[in-house]
């Protein structure tokens, strides 16, 4: 899900909300000279997690259950993945037992220098004395602002009051406090579980607890769900409502450390599930996204902007800010949606202390692999937004309109349970004109307005040249991807999130794994495609897929399925589609 603009989310608060903090932050202190070298071997031990995309380990379905190999030291109560020794008898610091095929494969990585001998730190975590960080706030902003792929931060949190917030610890700064679960079902099935198919419970995180340890006979909000059948995800939380008499908490977050100064847990959005717990895959409209693990580990499942046509993307159900795919990305029914075998598949295991970075408009389904998962996001704003909100208010207000119009009695069928703002036409009308209002208001002290209203990407808007755009993109493909590699930021400290090996579903529910042969070198090096995100690329391939998919269904007799509402939809406010219109009102507004 993604930042709504104009009602609740992080995107659309007014400015009284923003934070106005004047805390003191942490000096940045640059590392002494030989720094570098000194924490080599850690470096590449920080490497493993991000880019190998290590799978969940084997345990009883309770979720209580021992230490891993890498995993962090353990917290108090809780270990760092949610696991509860203290509840189940078994000693906190257990040693585990490496199986054959995982010491051999450690040696391995040992000798390649991409996993630090026995007795080096953690992943994520600072070397003993050096106390730095990797990354000038300053300079953090500056990748985030421009870096087009996926990546982990490293070593940037360590410091962070924050980094201590497992669940447990959350019950007790949250006494009694109700909070609202998503259920879902433990299922394999290939139709996404979308949020208008769950249920809800409202429970405390100490009922949560209590029932996602498995114990017998509860009573309380939980009690009809089976914990061997069902998953619990409070998505979403805002600290804002959540902390809403607890104010001094949102200094424990410090997104100033990524270069945006004053922005801390007021612009956050808090994240607590279990073993399972997962978000259906799409893109968020607005903004980019940074995504701070706290407990437990998250797979993310990413996929680039330009493969959007073999995502098969719907705005059914309907919520602001947010494109669904149609397809369960983790079991693919590709018989129903063929081209989605076309789709690059981005993979990373995201482990307590380390910072994911999602660009603007990447797909992304994440899933819990561990018994208890806690993140901490925020959405950045970009100058992109102004545009897409105007596209975000022409899809309310089409949705709106037929899906009232087809049935108006039964909205909770299309419309996300996370919308709650009135979907009368002339409430849309108003925010479609307050869109627009508000990107000229934007504008309207820069010189350059038309450029900037009439570009998407830095492209004019030329409905005819969409045609023309894949043929000029491939001729700078090369010189691009060059200079990019040349000024590649990546590192030990910051690893990129590269395409997953190809491979067919497994037989296991389809989940796809990394077999860990893409990577990143003790230097930096890369080991695996990079990938270089280019708006002539992305048309490229939307415009094959189109044709591929017509003539792949040429030889077949049409289809005799009566034409939804819901097909009508999905070619009407289909992203390419509602940015023509956007750029095409805001034209029409300039005359």
């Amino acid at each position: 899900m993604g930042p709504q603009v104009f009602q609740t989310r992080p995107c659309a608060k007014p400015s009284s909300e923003k934070s106005s903090s004047t805390s003191q932050r942490r000096p940045y202190t640059r590392p002494g000279p030989g720094a570098a070298a000194g924490s080599a071997a850690a470096a590449a031990s920080r490497l493993l997690q991000a880019a190998a995309g290590a799978g969940p380990s084997a345990g009883p379905s309770s979720g209580c259950r021992s230490s891993s190999l890498l995993q962090p030291e353990p917290m108090p109560t809780r270990d760092p993945r949610g696991h509860c020794p203290a509840r189940s008898g078994r000693p906190r610091t257990s040693p585990a037992r490496k199986r054959p095929e995982e010491a051999g494969a450690e040696a391995a990585w040992v000798a390649f220098g991409l996993l630090a001998a026995p007795g080096a730190p953690a992943p994520c975590e600072p070397v003993p004395g050096e106390h730095v960080k990797p990354f000038t706030p300053e300079k953090a902003k500056e990748i985030i602002m421009s870096l087009e792929q996926p990546a982990v931060f490293c070593n940037m949190v360590f410091d962070w009051p924050a980094q201590h917030w497992t669940a447990e610890h959350l019950s007790e700064v949250l006494p009694g406090k109700r909070i609202r679960f998503r259920m879902g079902l433990k299922s394999t099935d290939t139709a996404p579980q979308f949020e208008t198919a769950c249920s809800y419970a409202e429970a405390t995180l100490e009922e949560f607890l209590t029932w996602n340890c498995g114990q017998p006979h509860i009573s309380g909000p939980f009690r009809d769900y089976d914990h061997s059948k069902f998953w619990a995800y409070a998505d979403y939380k805002y600290f804002v409502n959540l902390f809403e008499d607890k104010t001094d908490i949102f200094q424990d977050v410090m997104w100033s450390d990524f270069g945006f100064p004053g922005r801390n847990g007021r612009e956050s959005t808090l994240w607590i599930g279990s073993l399972g717990a997962h978000t259906p895959c799409h893109l968020d409209s607005y903004g980019c996204n940074l995504v701070f693990q706290v407990q437990g580990r998250k797979r993310w499942h990413l996929f680039p902007p330009e493969d959007t046509p073999f995502l098969y993307p719907t705005r059914i159900p309907y919520e602001e800010s947010s494109v669904f795919s149609k397809v369960n990305v983790v079991n693919p029914d590709l018989k129903r949606f063929p081209q989605f075998r076309k789709a690059r598949r981005h993979m990373v295991t995201l482990s307590p202390g380390q910072v994911l970075f999602v660009p603007r408009h990447w797909w992304h389904y994440v899933e819990s692999i561990d018994p208890v998962t806690v993140s901490v996001n925020s959405w950045i704003e970009l100058e992109e937004d102004h545009q897409a909100r105007v596209e975000e208010a022409i899809t309310r207000t089409l949705v709106c309109a037929l899906k009232t119009a087809e049935d108006p009695h039964n909205t909770r069928a299309w419309l996300n349970p996370t919308e709650v703002e009135e979907t009368s036409h002339e409430v849309n009308c108003r925010y479609l004109n307050g869109a627009v209002s508000a990107f000229f208001d934007h504008y309207r002290t820069s010189k350059v307005i038309e450029m900037q209203a009439l570009r998407t990407n830095g492209e004019e808007l030329n409905v005819h040249n969409h045609m023309e755009v894949g043929q000029t993109g491939r001729q700078n493909l090369t010189l691009e991807t060059v200079k990019q590699e040349a000024a590649s930021p990546f590192g030990p400290d910051l690893v990129p999130v590269i395409q997953s090996p190809e491979e067919a579903p497994s037989e296991r529910g389809g989940i796809f794994e990394s077999d860990g042969k893409d990577f990143v070198g003790k230097d930096g090096e890369h080991f695996g495609k990079l990938h270089n995100t280019k708006r002539q690329r992305r048309m490229s391939r939307s415009e094959n897929a189109i044709v591929e998919q017509v003539a792949s269904h040429g030889t077949t007799a049409p289809s005799q399925t009566l034409i939804s509402t819901d097909d009508l939809l999905d070619c009407l406010v289909n992203p390419q589609v509602t940015r023509i219109v956007a750029q095409l009102l805001i034209q029409g507004r300039n005359l």
